[in-house]
């Protein structure tokens, strides 16, 4: 096999193309060729070798390095534990859970009422959001919006009927059941061209 070096030829898989083709080498990292251009179509891309081939390590082999390295065999997997929902929720006083609202507060592992979900578990807490694990289902919902002082909520203004105009010239009010004045309509260029002149 022929020594790899820049300006060498090397077939490569062609982006354009879509075929394994004779490239020039442009650039190389160390031993491996990182840049060349298509002899048929001279474009310029990345090196990719031949299909199903790859100088990468594959999973399989890097791990068996590591455990080489480390002087370790292959450890067994931790089994999955799966609770069900009737299981997370023995033990737990459901007959006196709160009914869900978002103005009330809410602490993990407390069981809650909620109207269209039924029974549910909060499993977790983030501000003013909680998860709640329902028998089908986790949903995410609010909580801790309840009543503080009304400065403490944004305002609603709905938009105004005034018409708007250009910020530097306000324009005046003018009450919608209130009929605007006439105004006076110029005669157009073609009726001034057509009227007699005016005698002095």
């Amino acid at each position: 096999m022929a020594t790899l070096k820049v300006g060498g030829e090397v077939d490569s898989l062609c982006t354009r193309c879509k075929m394994s083709l004779a490239h020039t080498i442009l650039a190389m990292v160390g031993p491996k060729i990182a840049r060349v251009r298509c002899n048929t179509c001279n474009g310029e891309h990345a090196f990719r070798g031949k299909p199903g081939t790859t100088d990468r390590p594959t999973k399989a082999a890097t791990a068996k390095a590591a455990r080489a390295a480390s002087g370790t065999t292959r450890t067994t997997r931790a089994e999955k534990i799966v609770i069900s929902f009737d299981e997370q929720l023995a033990g737990k006083d459901i007959a006196s859970a709160p009914k869900y609202s978002p103005k009330d507060t809410y602490r993990v592992d407390q069981v809650i009422h909620h109207p269209t979900f039924g029974v549910g578990l909060v499993t977790a807490v983030r501000g003013d959001k909680v998860d709640l694990t329902f028998r089908s289902d986790t949903k995410t919902l609010v909580h801790g919006r309840g009543g503080g002082a009304p400065a403490d909520r944004p305002a609603f203004s709905p938009p105004s009927k005034m018409n708007s105009g250009p910020a530097d010239k306000p324009m005046a009010e003018v009450p919608m059941d209130e009929e605007l004045p006439e105004v006076a309509i110029l005669p157009s260029d073609e009726e001034l061209d057509n009227a007699a002149p005016a005698e002095d």
